[in-house]
């Protein structure tokens, strides 16, 4: 008999690192992969921010991990690594979330601006892909998703300048096609999911400032809320898209259609 549709967004049992999960989408979809059954090593560079998220997680019944971690460093990437496979042995979902932006005029952006966050949204996402697909490939499973966004799809206006962020969230989309193809062998499903416009710690300012010009561009009329990256989230976590890699999610209410 085939899996019931229940069981195969269940995710009891399984371990789900998430970069930058403490705050932001990253802390909405923790709690969706929780109620789903999973455990969260949860990773941020603020140590209070991630402890306070995960004791919270902790009530919805999920064991629960807070690490310090940089993205941008692989030395702190692999203790992060080390210590969650030290708790709970495996390492079944990655979610490279962690994320920065920097807004200034392409002519103006200084390389040290622009390296940050390339550094921080693309390499970092390299970095904790290969770290923890070392232990996903001998056991020839696992699940990988990498938050890109609408902003890696097309251009933006000028009065977004934020040419860094769009780069590299271009960058994860591809990235995330190539992985995809060079670990489909060892059975590791990687996926993007692109997020419009949602509001968090980076985006309120922006939102606010331009908030009935975003709206008239997204056919639902709103933007993103506190449960509507959840289902994309365990969709792609479970074995629900157990035939699915290589693809990007736009979850945007519409906008880039």
């Amino acid at each position: 008999m085939s899996d019931s549709p229940h069981s195969l967004f269940d995710l009891s049992g399984r371990v789900a690192l998430i970069t930058g999960g403490s705050v932001g989408l990253g802390r909405q979809m923790a709690e969706a992969l929780a109620q789903m059954g999973a455990h969260l090593v949860l990773c941020a560079r603020k140590l209070d921010r991630v402890q306070q998220a995960a004791e919270e997680l902790k009530q919805l019944g999920s064991q629960t991990l807070a690490l310090a971690c940089d993205v941008k460093d692989p030395a702190s990437i692999q203790s992060a690594v080390d210590a969650a496979i030290q708790r709970f042995g495996h390492i079944d979902i990655l979610i490279n979330n962690a994320g920065t932006s920097w807004g200034a005029r392409t002519e103006d952006m200084t390389l040290e601006q622009w390296n940050k966050v390339i550094e921080t949204n693309l390499t970092g996402t390299f970095l904790f892909s290969q770290a923890v697909g070392k232990h996903m490939i001998p056991r020839r499973r696992g699940k990988i998703i990498n938050i890109a966004s609408v902003a890696g799809l097309r251009g933006s206006s000028p009065e977004f300048s934020a040419i860094g962020y769009s780069a590299s969230k271009g960058g994860v989309i591809l990235f995330t096609r190539d992985l995809a193809h060079k670990w489909g062998m060892h059975n590791i499903h990687v996926n993007a999911i692109a997020p419009g416009w949602f509001p968090t710690d980076m985006s309120a300012k922006i939102i606010e400032r331009n908030k009935h010009r975003l709206l008239a561009d997204i056919p639902l009329g709103r933007f993103g809320g506190p449960e509507d990256l959840k289902g994309a989230a365990i969709f792609l976590a479970s074995d629900a898209s157990n035939f699915v890699t290589g693809h990007t999610l736009v979850v945007d209410g519409g906008q880039s259609a």
